[in-house]
């Protein structure tokens, strides 16, 4: 057999020593398992505690080991993959956490029945009533505050995007940066102080009005980021044939970013679906039906659940009816978020053939 025959059957000696993949979940049951015994020995009772221990372990465990079988240069980016799944790991078990507390204690007054009846006469301190005064109040304000801030903001974005230039574009992105930033018990004080000075009582179109401020800014930077991505070779195209601009806007830069503009007014109606502090200041809350938005205090799913939770001393049915409107309240954003994704799929640029 010749030299070269010999020299290609020789294993490659230019690839250096790996750490099988089933490393990682060794090295973390191993953590896990110290963690554990650490914590007992120690009399630590919180499972938060133990999971720190756990996660500090697994970060040393992978360097060592790593370390010492590849090398300190390949130890570094495995501690750096192993930060990333710890930091997943700390933000996605609190989400969970509070998903299953809210869905094992919300379920159990959440109904047909629960869904379909106001408070009424109905104490706090007494089972019974239901949410449905507060889900149409929140379905009109949100609704309304929509209205309001959806057209205003794209439109503001299409002028800083399209149109805009010199000190008034920059007091306009200045002024939405900051907005974007407002506490919600700003927005509330604003109209507040309004109503005070036209001598007007509570009702459900002024906390529409504060919603509104809160999600203009939102919708303005989602918009305007929208049509920044549309190319400005369309834009150039539909111009050198003649096109005047604001049809070209119309007819070209709006429809291709159609789906990233509706998802961002869904992710901003999520946003002020769940502020309470506009709510508490303007609509002021009402136990019995109001459909008319223009007059009279309304309710709203989170003044009901902050109402409901502030009236749950010594009273189970009040804390019961808190967390399953919660468990409603989380439903409701959850669709709007599905709805969201789903029009951005289907709105989409085509790709391919």
């Amino acid at each position: 057999m010749s030299t070269a025959a010999i020299a290609d059957k020789r294993p490659s000696t230019l690839r250096g020593a790996s750490l099988p993949r089933w490393s990682p979940w060794a090295i973390a049951a191993g953590s896990i398992a110290v963690a554990c015994g650490i914590g007992a020995g120690a009399g630590l009772t919180s499972h938060i505690q133990w999971g720190l221990i756990a996660a500090i372990l697994f970060l040393l465990g992978t360097y060592a080991v790593a370390a010492r079988v590849e090398g300190r240069r390949q130890a570094k980016d495995r501690i750096a993959t192993s930060l990333v799944w710890v930091a997943f790991l700390l933000a996605v078990v609190p989400l969970v956490s509070l998903v299953w507390t809210t869905l094992s204690r919300g379920v159990k007054v959440l109904d047909i029945y629960f869904l379909t009846h106001s408070m009424g006469v109905v104490p706090d301190s007494q089972p019974g009533g239901g949410i449905y005064h507060a889900i149409l109040g929140s379905l009109e304000q949100v609704g309304l505050a929509t209205v309001i801030g959806a057209p205003i903001g794209v439109l503001t974005a299409i002028y800083l995007v399209e149109y805009g230039r010199g000190r008034l574009a920059q007091a306009v992105t200045f002024f939405v940066d900051v907005m974007t930033g407002i506490p919600s018990i700003v927005a509330g004080l604003f109209i507040l102080s309004l109503m005070l000075i036209f001598n007007m009582e509570p009702f459900g179109f002024a906390g529409s009005l504060a919603l509104a401020i809160l999600m203009m800014p939102v919708v303005v930077r989602s918009t305007e980021e929208m049509l920044k991505l549309v190319p400005n070779e369309l834009r150039e195209a539909s111009l050198a044939l003649g096109v005047p601009k604001w049809r070209t806007i119309l007819k070209v830069v709006l429809p291709t970013s159609i789906g990233g503009i509706t998802t961002g007014i869904m992710l901003s109606i999520a946003r002020i679906a769940g502020e309470t502090a506009p709510v508490l200041l303007l609509v002021f809350g009402n136990r019995f039906i109001n459909a008319n938005p223009f007059e009279g205090a309304q309710q709203s799913l989170p003044l009901y659940i902050y109402q409901q939770y502030a009236n749950s001393a010594g009273a189970n049915a009040a804390y019961d009816r808190a967390w399953a409107a919660s468990l409603t309240l989380i439903a409701f954003v959850m669709i709007l978020n599905l709805v969201a994704r789903g029009i951005a799929r289907w709105k989409a640029p085509k790709t391919g053939r």
